[in-house]
């Protein structure tokens, strides 16, 4: 069976209705939107693998949409449209949409689409694992183990701990945190990105007053480090 969570936006039930037979019944989990700003929240909320995105939807359009959650989301968004020119086109992918598919369309053609555009998506980012006599997390279970003892981390705690891990020992700016966890409006408030850190040094770090894991680039953000011998980050294969 085909898995992972599509999140579909289309203001048209019969569509959605559509939709959501045919992909449940191929394995994938389903949520929906009926405009732009609800996509917006379902999106955040929600954390789906891969978005089909009608571009005329009411309130923000399509690309507009596509444009916010490119910001913070790497995954596969797949435009559906009745538009079919050179220009709709280009329009769709320079907003940052990774095809393109005319209505109407078969069924079948789409699920192909979704099984390639999920399947490229995990070769390419895989979840980072690590593996330490002290530290251990494994992102795709949502587990994190410190010396032995499984420990829980809140959605928030999980979402930046992984930012920081898929780009070990480089600076992550408190403003680009931010954005890619709670989302492209949020710019200024970045105090909720140093309390997060803080959560996360006092379940992970053995002293959190001087942490060997999350480590603070003063006026700048934060990196995430092993210490010298503690071995590497490893990435699951799909």
């Amino acid at each position: 069976m085909e898995n992972g969570t599509i999140l579909v936006v289309d203001d048209e039930p019969q569509i959605r209705r559509v939709l959501r037979t045919t992909l449940c019944n191929a394995g994938y989990t389903l949520i929906e939107a009926n405009n732009g700003l609800e996509a917006l929240e379902v999106f955040y909320r929600e954390h789906p693998d891969l978005i089909l995105l009608d571009v005329n939807i009411p309130g923000l359009s399509g690309l507009e949409v596509c444009r916010k959650i490119r910001v913070s989301f790497e995954g596969p968004i797949i435009m559906l449209t009745v538009r079919d020119s050179v220009r709709d086109r280009i329009e769709g992918l320079d907003s940052g949409a990774s095809d393109y598919v005319v209505t109407p369309f078969a069924m079948e053609e789409l699920r192909a689409r979704i099984r390639a555009a999920l399947r490229d998506s995990r070769l390419e980012k895989p979840a980072p694992r690590l593996e330490t006599p002290e530290l251990t997390v494994d992102f795709d279970a949502r587990l994190v183990t410190v010396r032995g003892i499984p420990i829980h981390l809140t959605p928030k705690e999980f979402d930046v701990f992984r930012v920081l891990m898929m780009e070990p020992g480089k600076v992550i700016a408190s403003r680009r945190i931010l954005q890619v966890v709670w989302g492209p409006e949020y710019g200024e408030e970045t105090e909720k990105v140093h309390v997060v850190i803080g959560q996360l040094r006092k379940k992970i770090e053995k002293d959190p007053a001087y942490p060997r894991y999350i480590i603070t680039e003063p006026w700048i953000g934060y990196k995430f480090q092993l210490p010298h011998n503690a071995g590497g980050i490893a990435r699951r294969k799909s």
